[in-house]
C-alpha cells in the first residue's frame, strides 16, 4: 500500500506540474489565458468524481448521474468559456473573474433539477433527497473546485502574474498536509482523532500535517521569489500562516470525504487511483482548500493595500 501511494503520488505530482508549465507555456506564446490542459483536466476529473460521488450515495436517494454530469460539468467549464469570450476582440462583458455566469449556471441547474423529477414524479417518495443530493453533488464537485479555478486568472493591478504558483500552492500545500499526517500518524500517531469518522487519523498526524504544510507554503514561496513572483505581501510569516491555515482546510476537507463515505457504506469512492482509492479520495483536501486560497489572495490584496 506504502509503495502504491508513494509511486501514484509522485506521477500525480508530476502530472499536475506538467500541466502547470505546459499551460503556461502555450499561454505565454499565444498571449491568451486559455489554458487547455487545465480545461481538459478539469472536465475528465470532474465527470469521474461525479460518477464516484453519485455511487456512493444510497438508493432511494440516488440522484440521476446524466444530470449531476450536466450540471457539474457546465459549472466547471463555463470558467473556461469566460477566459474565452474575454479574450475575443470587442468583448468586455465579463473578464474570467465574474462569477455572473456560473451564478446562472447554479440557478439553471436547480430548475432543471425539480423540473426533471417533477417529470419523473409517479407517487409519494424520495423525490426531495434526490433534488437535495443533486445540489450536493453540484455545491460539492461545481462551486468549490470553482474557487480553485479562479485562482487561475487572479490577477492583481501592478504585480507580476502569479496565478500559477497561487494555484500550485492551492493544490501541494493541502497535500503535503495529508502526506505528512499520514506518515507521522503512522509511526507516531497513538491517540484517535476522529475514532468514528476517520479511525486512522490521530492528533499527531495532524499536527506533523500542518508541519508539513507550513513547509510546503515556505518552498513554493522561495521558489516563486527565484523566478520573480511574489504572492505574499507579508512575507514568510504570512506564507507559514498560509501553509497552517489551508492545511487545517484540506484537514476539514479530508473529512468531509470520509462522512460522505461513512454515509453511504463506502470504504473508498472508488478504485480508480492505485493506493489511494477514488478521485475524490484524492482531491478531497483540495476541494476544501481552494475556496480558502481564493478569499486568502484577495482580502490579502485588500488589506496590503488598506496598509500602504
Amino acid at each position: 500500500m506504502l509503495t502504491k501511494r508513494l509511486i501514484a503520488g509522485s506521477l500525480m505530482a508530476a502530472g499536475i506540474g506538467a500541466i502547470l508549465y505546459g499551460d503556461a507555456v502555450i499561454s505565454n506564446r499565444i498571449g491568451l489565458a486559455l489554458y487547455p490542459f487545465l480545461f481538459v483536466f478539469t472536465l475528465t476529473a470532474g465527470y469521474l468524481a461525479t460518477r464516484e460521488l453519485v455511487s456512493i450515495i444510497v438508493e432511494p436517494s440516488r440522484p440521476l448521474r446524466w444530470v449531476c454530469v450536466i450540471g457539474v460539468e457546465l459549472l466547471l467549464g463555463c470558467h473556461f468559456l469566460l477566459a474565452a469570450l474575454s479574450a475575443a476582440p470587442g468583448y468586455s462583458d465579463d473578464s474570467p473573474q465574474s462569477w455572473r455566469l456560473p451564478a446562472y449556471v447554479v440557478g439553471g441547474f436547480v430548475l432543471f433539477t425539480f423540473a426533471v423529477e417533477m417529470y419523473r414524479y409517479r407517487a409519494t417518495g424520495h423525490s426531495l433527497t434526490k433534488i437535495a443530493h443533486s445540489l450536493l453533488v453540484i455545491a460539492y464537485l461545481g462551486i468549490l473546485p470553482s474557487f480553485f479555478l479562479k485562482l487561475r486568472w487572479l490577477t492583481f493591478p501592478g504585480r507580476p502574474d502569479a496565478s500559477g504558483l497561487m494555484l500550485a500552492l492551492a493544490i501541494f500545500v493541502p497535500k503535503c498536509c495529508d502526506i505528512a499526517a499520514y506518515f507521522v500518524g503512522r509511526f507516531l500517531g497513538r491517540v484517535k482523532a476522529t475514532p468514528l469518522l476517520s479511525p486512522k487519523k490521530t492528533w499527531a498526524g495532524f499536527i506533523g500535517g500542518f508541519f508539513g504544510a507550513a513547509a510546503a507554503s515556505l518552498i513554493l514561496m522561495f521558489i516563486g521569489r527565484a523566478q520573480g513572483v511574489e504572492v505574499f505581501a507579508f512575507g514568510w510569516v504570512e506564507s507559514v500562516l498560509f501553509g497552517v491555515t489551508l492545511g487545517f482546510a484540506g484537514i476539514l476537507g479530508d473529512l468531509a470525504e470520509s462522512l460522505i463515505k461513512r454515509d453511504g457504506n463506502a470504504k473508498d469512492s472508488a478504485q480508480t487511483v492505485p493506493g489511494f482509492g477514488g478521485l475524490l479520495d484524492v482531491f478531497d483536501s483540495v476541494l476544501f482548500a481552494g475556496p480558502v486560497a481564493y478569499l486568502w489572495f484577495n482580502g490579502q490584496h485588500w488589506l496590503a493595500g488598506r496598509l500602504g
